[in-house]
């Protein structure tokens, strides 16, 4: 590879790197207003449901991301630094309205317990089921990028 090559490859992965790491806090910070307690006092307080709950949304974006950066259409295109900058936000908003959306139908669909309190009180249990909605909404999403 030449040193071009190189330093290009160097400046995508920073860029990408950069822009996955705003992303995914964004991701959590959206995800965090639907769902009624403060994740950052939570997560100091144990919370382990919590915890899922946002690795699950890391996970799950950073899939979505890896995809549209990797998918074949944008390869094929060769396209430029911008357009695969602005495919990644398009899908991140996408990826996150539907982690959303499925939150909340299962919010209204669930009448047996109320899954915002289970989470709020620490519920793993509760944590990890969130945690398995958002990665698989994430590779439904991916699959569909590809």
């Amino acid at each position: 590879m030449e040193k071009t090559g190189l330093l290009i490859e160097i400046v995508n992965v920073a860029v990408y790197s950069m822009l996955g790491i705003a992303l995914m806090m964004l991701g959590n910070y959206l995800i965090d207003l639907i769902v009624p307690c403060h994740f950052p006092t939570e997560i100091r307080k144990g919370n382990q449901a919590v915890g899922w709950l946002s690795a699950g949304s890391f996970i799950g974006i950073g899939m979505i991301l890896r995809t549209a950066i990797m998918s074949p259409a944008v390869q094929e295109a060769e396209a430029s630094l911008a357009v695969g900058i602005l495919d990644s936000a398009v899908y991140f908003v996408l990826g996150i309205l539907f982690f959303m959306l499925g939150y909340l139908a299962i919010l209204l669909m669930n009448k047996r317990y109320n899954l915002n309190e289970e989470i709020g009180r620490g519920n793993v249990a509760a944590g990890i089921m969130v945690f398995g909605i958002f990665v698989g909404l994430a590779l439904v999403i991916s699959g569909v990028i590809s």
